[in-house]
């Protein structure tokens, strides 16, 4: 049997609890706590990111064939799907954004001395878009095709390096 840690408790181990605590607090999202703390959701949604799950189905599928290391990858709550559903709906998504912007405030200075093989006169931009599918009959205003519904989200990220260029 394998005592040490799980591979995602060790990439876990690396956020700064501290501050996501200060991004809840802020927004008050465990005031009205069900056994399914914004730390567990955010457990949950990471988890799904880094194995790559399409569903909340499949969340919930995946989590329950590892129920006996859950504790050990740092879950306190029991992870289902309505539990993830209604925290989904409930904790605000502010939260989860000051976080992003907490830990993109850790990574921006690391790599902002390295090269990125071309040499700019300008800033650098990373452009990137997807489709998230809806249900047609939900989301009539989101008409993708004739009987699909879907919503595009195009995201620009500006560079590390336009700090160092401009």
């Amino acid at each position: 049997m394998n005592a040490g840690r799980t591979i995602f408790s060790q990439l876990v181990g690396y956020l700064p609890h501290k501050e996501f605590q200060k991004c809840v607090a802020r927004y008050r999202g465990d005031s009205n706590l069900r056994g399914f703390s914004c730390w567990d959701q955010y457990l949950a949604m990471a988890f799904a990111q880094l194995t790559y799950r399409e569903s909340l189905r499949d969340i919930e599928a995946c989590l329950r064939a590892m129920r006996g290391k859950l504790y050990h990858m740092g879950f306190r709550g029991k992870v289902s799907r309505s539990t993830l559903a209604d925290a989904n709906e409930t904790h605000d998504w502010r939260i989860f954004a000051d976080f992003a912007q907490v830990l993109i405030g850790i990574a921006r200075p690391l790599y902002a001395v390295d090269p990125i093989g071309v040499e700019l006169a300008q800033s650098l931009y990373a452009l990137d878009s997807t489709t998230i599918d809806l249900c047609l009959s939900l989301f009539p205003w989101a008409r993708f095709r004739r009987h699909k519904a879907a919503v595009k989200i195009t995201l620009v990220q500006d560079s590390i390096f336009s700090e160092l260029n401009g």
